[in-house]
């Protein structure tokens, strides 16, 4: 009944859950694994602070260093995020064979090839289930669960606070920055809150669940990426009036051996499960080539839901400590990168165009589509009140990406184009 020492780096909001689960569970997580599970020594910012929990002051340090150089330490906690020091502290501690759990999806997202690596050098765990999606076990299932089958997409909400803003903009009709003010006043968005509305958060998780759904190397720049800070309010209410909800989706989907994966506001078909999934929460839809479609939802962040995790991949160093079989489960990228070209790369697309109110110019329209064998879905023309001239709604057929870039190209030369108002990928 040897206690398994632990390392905390950070003790803010998801450290705190940790300390707190640790804690109050001490009694069934000592019968899962056979031994107390301890924490020995945490890495904080500052003694001084003020904390929700109580910790014994000796337990603390404002040296990362020394946590991991404790040599009765045996699993470190990293919590604390940052990305070029912290890869600094996880290397070292694994040179020091001395097992990882992590909630740090920046760091995987840019160095976890690396860090897997040497984690298997020194036979080594690294877990970090809390890094995508915060209470849901998305990467252990796609590592276990789906480990007989071929994964075909992956299509996730995966960033909380973009799916606030667009789901409080649906609801409420409000405006996208009155909606971003009240997410910053709720604590759901930074106060600067670029890497959540421009998609590099979802960008940075779907690197990491591509990796491990295609089991080849996904790096942060195969990641197309566009953010919500352009949708509007009439954007949302047009896509309503269709049929859909807009929501800022990570999208991974392969081919054969051949991918692409994308992050970028889209139009779901209300019939769709991942539509109906709105506020904070998050939902990862999963299509294996033989299960067929499945998808997990739940809280995708939060001091309990996220510490969870991270609890629970601790949990899964300490089992294997216990059969002598650390560092075996690693999954590192074995298959070569094949990106999807543009010509490969097919969906529907919406487009809001602003065009004048006259004879012939649908015709034009249609025509260019045809051009660029484009086919169309739908067609819905409506005056606008506010503008002169007309609106029309499109909808297509699935049409690749290429051949969308010489229709838009072609429309901007367009004289009756007044504008093209809105172009949205079309999922359901």
């Amino acid at each position: 009944m040897k206690p398994v020492k632990v390392g905390l780096l950070g003790l803010g909001t998801v450290g705190t859950g940790v300390v707190r689960i640790l804690e109050g569970h001490q009694e069934d997580l000592s019968s899962q694994v056979g031994s107390p599970i301890v924490i020995e020594k945490i890495a904080v910012k500052t003694l001084a602070k003020t904390r929700s929990i109580d910790v014994d002051p000796r337990k603390l340090t404002e040296d990362p260093w020394s946590v991991i150089r404790d040599p009765e330490i045996d699993v470190i906690v990293e919590v604390m995020g940052g990305v070029d020091q912290t890869k600094a502290y996880i290397l070292e501690a694994l040179e020091r064979g001395k097992h990882i759990v992590t909630a740090n999806k920046d760091l995987m997202a840019l160095y976890g090839s690396e860090i897997l690596a040497k984690a298997m050098e020194h036979q080594c765990d690294v877990f970090y289930e809390a890094s995508v999606a915060g209470g849901i076990p998305i990467i252990r299932t796609l590592i276990e669960g789906f480990s007989s089958d071929r994964i075909m997409k992956i299509m996730g909400i995966v960033n909380g606070t973009t799916n606030y803003i667009l789901s409080k903009m649906s609801q409420e009709g409000a405006s996208y920055e009155d909606v971003l003010k009240e997410a910053q006043q709720l604590g759901y968005a930074e106060s600067d809150p670029t890497s959540d509305v421009e998609g590099l958060d979802a960008a940075r998780k779907m690197t990491i669940l591509g990796t491990l759904g295609f089991r080849t190397n996904v790096e942060l720049n195969d990641v197309h990426v566009r953010g919500i800070s352009s949708v509007s309010r009439e954007d949302i209410l047009y896509a309503k009036r269709l049929g859909y909800e807009m929501k800022l989706l990570g999208i991974a989907e392969r081919q054969d051996d051949e991918f692409s994966i994308t992050v970028q506001p889209t139009m779901v078909k209300k019939t769709h499960p991942i539509a109906a999934v709105n506020g904070v929460y998050n939902a990862v839809y999963v299509h294996g080539e033989a299960v067929g479609e499945t998808m997990f939802y739940g809280a995708g962040a939060g001091e309990m839901p996220t510490a969870t995790s991270v609890v629970a991949d601790l949990v899964a160093v300490v089992k294997n400590l216990k059969l002598g079989v650390n560092g075996l489960k690693a999954i590192v990228p074995y298959k070569p990168k094949k990106l999807k070209t543009d010509e490969q790369i097919a969906y529907k697309n919406f487009l809001l165009l602003h065009v004048d109110d006259k004879a012939g110019v649908l015709a034009q329209i249609t025509q260019v589509f045809a051009e660029y064998e484009v086919s169309l879905e739908s067609v819905v023309q409506s005056p606008n009140t506010n503008l002169a001239g007309a609106e029309i709604m499109i909808v297509t057929h699935n049409a690749s990406k290429a051949s969308m870039n010489k229709v838009l190209a072609h429309f901007e030369s367009l004289d009756v184009i007044h504008r093209i108002k809105s172009v949205y990928r079309v999922e359901g």
